[in-house]
């Protein structure tokens, strides 16, 4: 693989951490940067994680992987989503998805970097037979990832007042969470 298409792989799989990431920027509001951090952190580490986890369990797991990662992730993703506009309509001091929580940091990393591990299966049928010559491909991964994670913070941040009143923010992130989760289903 060049690197030309190493940075386009990153980039497409930086785009769920990107969009989950504008939702957050408009739930929080404002720059809150250790949550930011954090956030665009574990998006980084965890689409990073994921192809090596795939890479690695190739041999173990590759026909589990590619038939049920999809499903997974899309039921994370849809229970996260649900859970958002199930809460979004109700009182809005009974909303509790919060992205300054760490259990919801978490699950929304390892939601969106699911279908990571598949690429990590295919990096093992592509030539990639040693853990070192892994490291520029997730490198690059985890990068991506985390600058789409800060950028879509600021854009959610900057921009979310077009939203404000018109539709609740939770409302409009779950219903994005579930098109995420069904486009990692359908596609």
């Amino acid at each position: 693989m060049s690197l030309f298409d190493i940075i386009l792989l990153a980039i497409a799989l930086a785009m769920d951490c990107f969009t989950v990431s504008i939702v957050s920027g408009v739930i929080l509001g404002r720059y809150e940067w250790r949550v930011i951090l954090q956030i665009s952190l574990l998006f980084g580490l965890f689409q990073a994680l994921m192809p090596l986890l795939g890479w690695f369990g190739m041999t173990l797991f590759a026909e589990y992987i590619v038939s049920f990662g999809h499903l997974i992730a899309f039921l994370m993703l849809a229970f996260i989503g649900g859970k958002m506009v199930y809460e979004s309509l109700g009182p809005s001091e009974e909303n509790s998805f919060n992205p300054r929580k760490l259990v919801t940091q978490l699950l929304l990393a390892v939601a969106t970097s699911i279908d990571a591990m598949a690429v990590g299966v295919s990096f093992s049928a592509i030539g990639y037979n040693t853990l070192s010559s892994l490291w520029v491909p997730l490198g690059w991964i985890g990068v991506f990832s985390l600058i789409f994670g800060i950028a879509g913070h600021h854009l959610g941040i900057r921009f979310g007042f077009i939203t404000k009143g018109r539709i609740k923010p939770e409302l409009l992130g779950g219903i994005i969470l579930i098109c995420i989760g069904l486009k990692i289903l359908l596609f």
